[in-house]
């Protein structure tokens, strides 16, 4: 777990990477809404045409992490991902801005191997009770990497490095970070879980509850990427706050920090382990050391201050009363924090200044559980089918691709008819949707049903 955890922050270190990069981008090359989605479109399309390219292997020759162990695939994986954060190097000194969604793709292909991999991995080499639990700890490792990265990211970018250096230094240093990822993954001794697999062609589709879920991590993945690409921008209007990026990037790590705490609540929320008392004294020390840890990283990093995060604590005190009635069933915790968010995409809609800055940022907090109950509710009970399950639940990444790109087009189109502002507000009606299908499936798209 120690080792896993690892690979779970780099990679949503650096998908969150791909939010500061939109912004930058978008002036260096003068693009429109639209296009600089694009930079999603190629990470998260490489999601999908990977995963693709392992349902239509495993289908007629068997699960491959099955046979080569879950070992090496998580070192072909980092080292996938290491070529493509080099990508970035040559892509800036020809300063061609397909160079750059083609560095962006081999990328997104090997984050697809690493997920295929390390999320199972998670889930199985414990007690199946246990599986969200695991996974909602992991996921908060990969949270704070999402948290991070707006700040990290965003003063090496908008703040320490200028021009083609912005990119390239840091994506070359990324790349060695994950080159040295993969030699400590080969010297470390990872237990494999037993063979399940007959090498005969599998058929994942028959679960009811796995297809539901291919639906369900495309609307969680699109939504929840949609809103963070857009939240540097949200902010930065008139009628929000009007920040500059260098400000509003700090406010990102906030609605990134949410899930980072959400998930490590979850850890305890949804464990049998803790109890009574004990389970809320747990959560009440662990949402005060998150907050104290985000405020933290705001004051050396030179971003915000007491009096602009207090919101956050009660917040995260809200989050918490939320996962006391919600119970520690997957399927209903999922159908109420869809809803929770669903509350909170409507208030982002009709409202400006602050209050439309903190419930955007709030729909963090109840993204966090979403998805590790989806993809465990979704492999529950797949046995040999759980790599093909994996890549077909990965391969619906393809939403943090599709959903974006639909929501920058839908802002250019309001944009051009003169809505000006308001465009950006009615465009949130798409992550709307997407919530509503993540609360049928949690109370009942997620039930398996004898097929």
């Amino acid at each position: 777990m120690a080792v896993l955890t690892t690979l779970f922050f780099m990679w949503g270190f650096m998908t969150v990477m791909n939010d500061v990069l939109i912004p930058h981008l978008k002036a260096v090359f003068t693009l429109s809404w639209w296009q600089s989605m694009l930079v999603q479109f190629c990470f998260f399309g490489a999601y999908f045409l990977g995963s693709l390219g392992y349902y239509i292997y495993s289908s007629s020759n068997g699960d491959p992490i099955q046979r080569i162990g879950y070992k090496r695939a998580l070192i072909a994986g980092l080292l996938l991902s290491a070529f493509g954060s080099a990508l970035f190097v040559p892509a800036t000194y020809v300063h061609f801005y397909g160079l750059y969604l083609a560095a962006l793709f081999v990328l997104g292909l090997g984050f697809t191997l690493l997920q295929i991999a390390a999320n199972p991995f998670v889930a199985i080499i414990g007690t199946a009770e246990g599986a969200s639990s695991r996974l909602n700890l992991a996921q908060g490792f990969n949270s704070l990497g999402t948290t991070l990265a707006p700040l990290i990211g965003g003063a090496l970018i908008f703040d320490l490095f200028k021009g083609d250096a912005a990119v390239r230094w840091p994506y070359a240093f990324f790349a060695l970070l994950l080159g040295l990822q993969a030699v400590w993954v080969y010297f470390t001794a990872l237990p494999e879980p037993p063979n399940s697999s007959t090498g005969a062609r599998q058929n994942a589709l028959r679960h009811r509850q796995l297809r539901n879920g291919m639906g369900a991590i495309f609307c969680y993945v699109g939504a929840e990427v949609a809103i963070g690409s857009l939240i540097i921008g949200f902010l930065g209007m008139k009628g929000v706050l009007g920040l500059s990026h260098t400000d509003a990037k700090n406010y990102l790590s906030l609605y990134w920090g949410g899930a980072m705490c959400g998930r490590f609540l979850g850890a305890v929320a949804l464990s049998e382990r803790f109890k009574g008392r004990r389970r809320l004294l747990l959560m009440a020390a662990i949402g005060l050391a998150m907050f104290g840890l985000l405020w933290i990283v705001n004051t050396v990093g030179g971003g915000l201050d007491l009096k602009h995060l207090w919101p956050l604590a009660v917040l995260i005190a809200a989050n918490m009363v939320v996962f006391l009635l919600a119970g520690r069933r997957p399927g209903p915790v999922t159908g109420i924090f869809a809803c929770v968010a669903m509350a909170l995409v409507l208030l982002t809609m009709v409202t400006g200044g602050a209050v439309a800055m903190w419930a955007i940022l709030a729909i963090g907090l109840f993204n966090s559980v979403l998805w590790s109950n989806i993809f465990t509710l979704s492999i529950a009970g797949l046995q040999s089918d759980t790599g093909q399950g994996s890549s077909l639940l990965v391969m619906m990444i393809l939403g943090g691709a599709l959903i974006p790109l639909a929501q920058g087009a839908l802002i250019d189109a309001l944009q051009a008819k003169g809505m000006g502002d308001m465009a950006m507000h009615i465009s949130f009606v798409l992550p709307l949707l997407c919530y509503g299908y993540l609360a049928w499936f949690g109370f009942n798209g997620s039930r398996a049903v004898a097929e």
